[in-house]
């Protein structure tokens, strides 16, 4: 066999062997008084699995830095990672739990593509973390039902949570549990009030964020109007001054929390980056 003829054959090898496709990871982030669980409760993970992604953990910060729940699905090509985020802290704090989150990720997954999905304002955390630069080889950002513009309802959950004494005895009296969930969220209440100059919103909607896909995922039925927590034109990333016209969006659903036909959305988006 000559020189030539053996040079074309580790050529023509070359060429016939399969290409691994990119692997990819996606990160799943919950939202407010949500968890990690919220994901597979409503039946989202499910959805997943059963197109070929599998699970590989569920990551929360810890005294000792980042602790895990491991899944089977560590070295699969296409991977999923819940979060768990403290719910009701203001969105700084949650993305400062997320951070050493995405570090950790970074080390193990140094060559994989990101995909992030937040629900509600997950959407948000995972949003200030790619404007920070925290988000290792991002690829796309998938929001359902977040409030990119800020709520009123927040503004009224402030409101009603503004008290002197003794009404605020008297509220702290009656009111039970669901007024003192209200008191402890007044930190994320601010955050996500309809944005204004000063607000962290206003801050965070004029910031440059990376080139990377976005969509968003809106409630409200044909109309868009949004669901009872969340506008519709909140909803709408292109309505954020830092990505008009680089948005797409999606209709599901109509209720603000999650459903397992977004699992089945989320899986069809997916394939778009998946080849």
């Amino acid at each position: 066999m000559t020189p030539h003829i053996i040079a074309l054959l580790i050529l023509l090898s070359t060429i016939l062997i399969p290409v691994k496709g990119q692997s990819e990871v996606l990160l799943l982030a919950h939202g407010y008084l949500g968890s990690s669980a919220s994901w597979e409760q409503s039946g989202v993970v499910q959805a997943l699995t059963g197109q070929g992604w599998q699970r590989a953990g569920i990551l929360m910060a810890g005294p000792g830095g980042v602790q895990e729940i491991a899944a089977p699905g560590r070295k699969a090509e296409r991977k999923i990672y819940l979060v768990e985020l403290p719910a009701i802290a203001p969105l700084s704090i949650q993305a400062d739990h997320l951070s050493p989150m995405l570090r950790l990720l970074a080390a193990r997954h140094p060559k994989e593509r990101f995909i992030l999905a937040g629900h509600s304002v997950g959407g948000l955390v995972l949003r200030l973390a790619l404007v920070r630069g925290e988000v290792p080889n991002p690829a796309a950002l998938i929001t359902i039902a977040t409030p990119h513009l800020g709520t009123p309802l927040a503004e009224q959950a402030l409101d009603a949570t503004d008290d002197v004494w003794p009404v605020e005895v008297v509220k702290d009296f009656f009111g039970g549990s669901g007024y003192q969930t209200l008191k402890i969220s007044r930190g994320l209440y601010f955050d996500i009030v309809r944005q204004h100059p000063g607000s962290l919103l206003f801050w965070l909607n004029n910031q440059p964020h990376p080139e990377i896909r976005y969509i968003s995922v809106l409630r409200g039925g044909p109309l868009m109007m949004g669901d009872f927590l969340v506008p519709g034109v909140s909803q709408e990333m292109n309505n954020v001054p830092a990505l008009r016209g680089r948005a797409t969006s999606r209709i599901a659903g109509s209720g603000h929390e999650l459903i397992w036909p977004d699992g089945i959305l989320l899986s069809s988006l997916l394939k778009d980056f998946v080849k």
